[in-house]
């Protein structure tokens, strides 16, 4: 009998928590609707109208930075160009970090939202071009403003300092590497633990996609320069044709990977255009490529590089150019590490969230594509443990619309891409405040 009771009280407890748990989910969801009703959904119509692009956001950061400073955080801007740093110390505890990338693409919005944007900018080109927020950055910053509002109406719930971060020219995988050279962790200190997000227009809204190992690739970017010998185009035999040696780099390109990565390791050489001639009747004398590469390791990004160079210089020495005139592979700065997840920090803020939202909420399957970020810039050197996570931005009739072959989702960076606001930019913010709370709750 004594046993029985035993078991019966525990049961009483475990439901009172499971209540209270319930209880104070809907509350912090309610908490956060209002809030987005009453500020965040201007915000980010503001942000959406209204994009920049890479390195050159200076409205964007202005408006984060106010919004910011207004909650009582500590503002630092212009860090690493138009990156902001915003701190916000409340006693003894660990330094989280928390990230949003502000930047907007070249590309013109064709979604046909009523607030689509219609913005112009003047590029580093010197050229006009219109710019969209193409992959939902505008979700991020409006997302971070809710989450700091939170945090800060929340201070009696946790110790420690809270870093936000603004941060500029993710889209050209650099913005990360500006702040990190601007001295932002000897200047504002190392965190303990490092996390952001992305909205995802393949993930339904309503759910979190979360893995504790490697949510995005490591990405170069790299050119082949060919030498080739002109003439007349009824005289090939006069010269060596680059645009043919070039067609044949690409086409022994894709061997690299099938044939020198294990089969069931992921790895990506594409190359994106393809630059040479002037005229129908000329060979020209020189051609360039351009191509990216995604990997998954260190070793594998070696691989992959080691074995472009091999291609392009023997296919030149194929074509009998000699030493001094082979392809030049050259890769450039604009390139980021893979991301990776920190496996202890992932399941225990998985755990959160499971308890927090209920069991089916965070997804964890398969990734299908080798997109790229430059957050683990942030993260990998010194080591950081570091969560990034997804937020479902499309609602799931959309996707029951194509499968029964209706308008397909569009994609990040397509002039369509468009998310639901509402229900992303709230569970932006309710996913970031749990899991800040229970690293920084006492």
């Amino acid at each position: 009998m004594t046993q029985l009771r035993r078991v019966f009280t525990l049961l009483l407890v475990l439901l009172s928590c499971s209540i209270q748990t319930s209880a104070n989910a809907d509350s912090l969801a309610q908490e956060i609707e209002s809030l987005y009703q009453a500020k965040l959904k201007d915000l980010f119509l503001y942000f959406h109208q209204n994009p920049e692009l890479s390195t050159m956001e200076h409205e964007t950061s202005a408006r984060l930075a106010d919004e910011l400073a207004s909650l009582g955080f500590t503002v630092h801007r212009g860090v690493g160009g138009t990156g902001i740093v915003a701190l916000m110390e409340n006693g003894e505890g660990p330094l989280v970090m928390f990230r949003a990338d502000m930047d907007g693409l070249p590309v013109e919005e064709k979604s046909g939202l009523a607030y689509a944007s219609q913005a112009k900018q003047i590029d580093p080109n010197g050229d006009e071009v219109f710019v969209m927020h193409a992959c939902g950055h505008d979700v991020h910053i409006t997302s971070l403003v809710g989450t700091a509002q939170l945090m800060a109406a929340k201070r009696d719930s946790w110790r420690g300092t809270l870093m936000l971060i603004g941060q500029p020219a993710e889209e050209r995988v650099m913005g990360a590497a500006a702040m990190r050279a601007d001295n932002l962790w000897e200047r504002f200190g190392q965190p303990d633990y490092a996390m952001a997000f992305h909205v995802a227009s393949v993930l339904p809204t309503g759910m979190l996609g979360a893995s504790t190992d490697s949510p995005y690739s490591g990405a170069d970017t790299v050119d082949i320069y060919i030498q080739g010998v002109g003439a007349h185009g009824a005289s090939p035999h006069r010269g060596i044709d680059p645009i043919v040696l070039g067609s044949q780099i690409v086409m022994a390109l894709q061997t690299v990977v099938s044939r020198n990565l294990p089969p069931r390791r992921p790895g990506v050489i594409t190359v994106g255009a393809f630059h040479s001639g002037t005229k129908h009747n000329i060979i020209s004398d020189s051609a360039h490529l351009q191509l990216t590469v995604r990997s998954e390791s260190p070793a594998d990004r070696t691989l992959l590089l080691d074995g472009i160079r091999r291609v392009a210089e023997n296919m030149g020495r194929v074509a009998g150019l000699p030493e001094d005139r082979l392809p030049t592979v050259v890769v450039s700065n604009e390139s980021v590490p893979p991301t990776l997840n920190d496996k202890a920090l992932t399941e225990r803020i998985m755990a959160v969230w499971n308890g927090h939202f209920g069991a089916g909420t965070v997804f964890s399957g398969e990734r299908l594509g080798m997109g790229a970020e430059d957050f683990p810039v942030f993260t990998v050197d010194p080591y950081i443990p570091s969560l990034y996570f997804a937020v479902g931005g499309t609602p799931a009739a959309d996707f029951a619309r194509e499968r029964a072959g209706g308008k397909p989702v569009p994609s990040h960076h397509s002039p369509l891409f468009k998310i639901e606001p509402n229900a992303s930019v709230t569970l932006g913010v309710e996913a970031s405040v749990t899991a800040l709370l229970a690293l920084l709750g006492d």
